[in-house]
């Protein structure tokens, strides 16, 4: 999305590749590349010119976690849950080197602004520094008691912030490694940190639906911004320094304007959690993902899945539709869908924005009722459990009514 100076943000480009939620983004200095992360294991790289494919890299057991871009655009750091951290060429060709970088999830990567070094954040409740030069370890940070979600370098890369779910932010001085300084003021875990690009602040974006920012000089509370109704997850200052973006559970992203200290933009283009959002370097875009498939709606079903699928609920409505109540099939129908969504091949979310795209399944399956099934699925657990007892009892009645008729 378009952001510079005052102008009203607008929408520039849709990205559609991952098959699940999207979890960090990052753009290369040039602005040539963005880079992104996702629960599907993939790291993605996305080119900003027109008609150039995006390259799909492979190489982690499990969800990316994170992503950036080394200072200099050459290398792309990911953080994944199998514990290992990647360095990868962001070419066509997609190589990369790998090592262990913690025992649990890592949660964060960060190059130093010169580019030598690496800063790592992890669930196994360290901070870690790495050069990025054979990626030799040097240090490790353990005070934190608790996951540790985010850590960053100072701008001078004298300084490292890291936030964590033991609800503190703590500063540490890079050369002594010790901690300087724990801001405790959080009412919930501490999502994500960063540092004000002139480095005498970092904002905290918090589980308790707040943003708060912090003097690392004075080691004062600055400003308190309450604005979403939900979890925090991340946010991002705008290179001036005059603005920083925030993306919530809520569903929305907020622009605020730091030097009158109030909410500039409200922006609504997520329809679930907004995950993730990072200002371009120079400020003229951001981008932002979620888990609503906003960023990404492709269906994670195969080909062999979706015909089995529309197979199923052909089957369906050619052998019970004659005499038998459009109530009793929508039930039936009800079954075929929870087993899709909840043995894990596809979100509800995913699954709807399928149908409503396919019109051989629409033929079969009415919009309407495919609105109806949304509604009923997205219910709590309890609820669609309670839902189903209900309606297998109805089903059950239907069968023995069309056996005695």
């Amino acid at each position: 999305m378009a952001a510079a100076g005052l102008e009203d943000p607008s929408l520039e480009k849709h990205f559609k590749g991952h098959r699940d939620a999207i979890t960090s983004v990052d753009f290369s200095l040039n602005k040539k590349q963005l880079a992104s992360g996702s629960m599907d294991s993939c790291l993605m790289i996305w080119s900003m010119r027109p008609q150039m494919r995006a390259y799909r890299f492979v190489g982690h057991k499990d969800a990316v976690m994170c992503v950036q871009f080394s200072p200099s655009g050459h290398l792309v750091a990911s953080g994944s849950r199998d514990k290992t951290v990647r360095l990868w060429v962001p070419n066509v060709k997609g190589e990369s080197t790998v090592f262990k970088a913690h025992t649990a999830t890592v949660r964060s990567v960060q190059f130093s602004s010169d580019g030598q070094s690496l800063v790592t954040a992890s669930d196994d409740k360290t901070v870690k520094v790495w050069t990025v030069h054979r990626q030799k370890f040097l240090f490790s940070l353990s005070q934190h008691i608790n996951w540790v979600r985010c850590a960053k370098f100072s701008p001078d890369g004298r300084l490292i912030a890291s936030a964590s779910d033991d609800k503190t932010i703590k500063l540490w001085d890079k050369t002594s490694r010790e901690c300087i300084h724990s801001f405790c003021e959080h009412g919930g875990f501490v999502n994500h940190v960063d540092f004000h690009p002139n480095g005498t602040c970092i904002a905290a974006a918090g589980t308790d639906n707040t943003v708060k920012l912090w003097d690392v000089r004075m080691n004062r509370l600055l400003q308190h911004y309450q604005v979403h109704s939900a979890v925090v997850n991340s946010l991002s200052f705008h290179p001036s320094g005059n603005y920083l973006i925030t993306a919530s559970s809520d569903s929305t992203l907020k622009i605020l304007d730091l030097l009158e200290g109030r909410l500039l933009y409200t922006l609504h283009g997520h329809q679930g959690p907004a995950t993730c959002v990072a200002f371009s370097r120079t400020g003229d875009f951001f981008a932002s993902g979620g888990s609503d498939e906003q960023v990404s709606r492709q269906l994670p079903l195969s080909s062999v899945e979706v015909a089995e699928l529309e197979a199923s609920l052909k089957i369906l409505i050619a052998e019970n539709s004659p005499g038998i109540a459009s109530d009793t099939l929508y039930l039936a129908a009800v079954y075929i869908f929870i087993y899709y969504i909840f043995s894990g091949k596809c979100t509800a979310c995913g699954l709807f924005s399928y149908i409503t795209q396919q019109h051989s399944l629409c033929y079969y399956f009415p919009l309407q009722t495919v609105s109806i099934l949304e509604q009923r699925l997205t219910l709590t657990e309890d609820k669609l459990k309670e839902c189903l007892e209900n309606q297998q009892k109805l089903l059950t009645s239907g069968v023995q009514r069309k056996g005695r008729a």
